[in-house]
């Protein structure tokens, strides 16, 4: 890059503008009422968009963010004329400001601009249940022009910034208004029946208040997915409300508990971790009389502790 066609900042001419005060009063008063058109603008949309039906709310949404900033602008640049400076006379000037205040806000400036791609490609927006790469998971209260803000089930509001929302992978629970399916994992003993299994899983899910009914295309089922070491392993597979699914934690302790209980109540057993202990030789036996003989050598012990009793050590 030659640098010497550049033009010296040192050398550049700027007009000389004199500012009056009348000038100067009615720029302030431009920059004023653009402050309060720019309010008044977002105030209006966002009552629009709480009678607007749940369709149009993230198109709205987005225009009552980017209307409060574009008119800002459009005031400052009116601002700007009204003190006769001609802003293409000193746009390479401008340039440069623009250069060292982009090199020192370069975060903040992506983050804005991230903010407002999320806001155009509508891929989240207020009342979404997001879950973050970390695990970090919460509704969507409000996308601004540095963060988003989180909302946990803890009712912890959490700042995250819209870049980091923007180049990292994202999980979008709720978009577009429907529902989720979920998966319920559950083992039974072995031996277990598998038909009187699938009917307890389906009362349980029946007994959940916020199972969605089936349909052709969304049924509650009971699968087989594996053989553990102490049991069979299945899952409730089942379609809950959009709201039960911004309650996981909530959502999955209700089908644990409704499963337990209808497991109980066929009478069907939970395995759990045990430990079987196979003599297969001892004294010169094998299987049943080494046990035998294991038990006489105890029996005798005991005996000769009744005639021969020890001596206290405490004496």
């Amino acid at each position: 890059m030659n640098w010497s066609r550049l033009p010296d900042l040192a050398s550049l001419k700027l007009p000389l503008v004199q500012v009056t005060a009348q000038a100067l009063l009615i720029s302030i008063l431009i920059m004023a009422l653009s402050y309060v058109a720019a309010r008044l603008s977002r105030s209006w949309i966002a009552q629009l968009r709480k009678r607007s039906g749940a369709g149009a709310n993230p198109t709205l949404y987005a225009a009552e963010r980017i209307s409060f900033f574009l008119v800002l602008f459009v005031g400052l640049i009116a601002a700007f004329s009204s003190l006769g400076l001609d802003l293409t006379s000193v746009s390479f000037f401008i340039g440069a400001l623009g250069v060292g205040f982009g090199l020192g806000l370069q975060a903040v400036m992506r983050n804005f601009l991230s903010g407002v791609t999320l806001l155009l490609d509508r891929s989240l927006g207020p009342g979404d249940f997001i879950e973050l790469e970390d695990g970090l998971n919460g509704e969507v209260v409000e996308v601004g022009s540095r963060a988003t803000r989180l909302v946990t089930n803890d009712n912890v509001d959490v700042m995250v910034p819209n870049s980091h929302l923007l180049e990292n992978r994202v999980v979008n629970w709720t978009r577009g208004g429907g529902t989720r399916r979920v998966h319920i994992a559950f083992s039974v003993a072995f031996g277990a029946d598998k038909d009187l299994v699938r009917v307890a899983g389906l009362e349980a899910a029946e007994a959940v208040p916020f199972t969605m009914p089936d349909t052709a295309a969304r049924r509650t089922q009971v699968w087989l997915v594996g053989f553990g070491e102490s049991g069979l392993k299945f899952e409730l597979v089942v379609w809950p409300s959009i709201d039960a699914v911004k309650r996981p934690g909530a959502m999955h302790a209700a089908y644990c508990w409704a499963i337990e209980d209808a497991l109980r109540r066929h009478g069907i057993e939970i395995p759990f971790s045990q430990l079987d202990v196979r003599v297969r030789s001892a004294f010169g036996q094998e299987g049943e009389a080494a046990w035998r003989a294991l038990g006489a050598m105890q029996r005798n012990d005991a005996a000769q502790d009744v005639l021969e009793p020890r001596p206290n050590q405490g004496h």
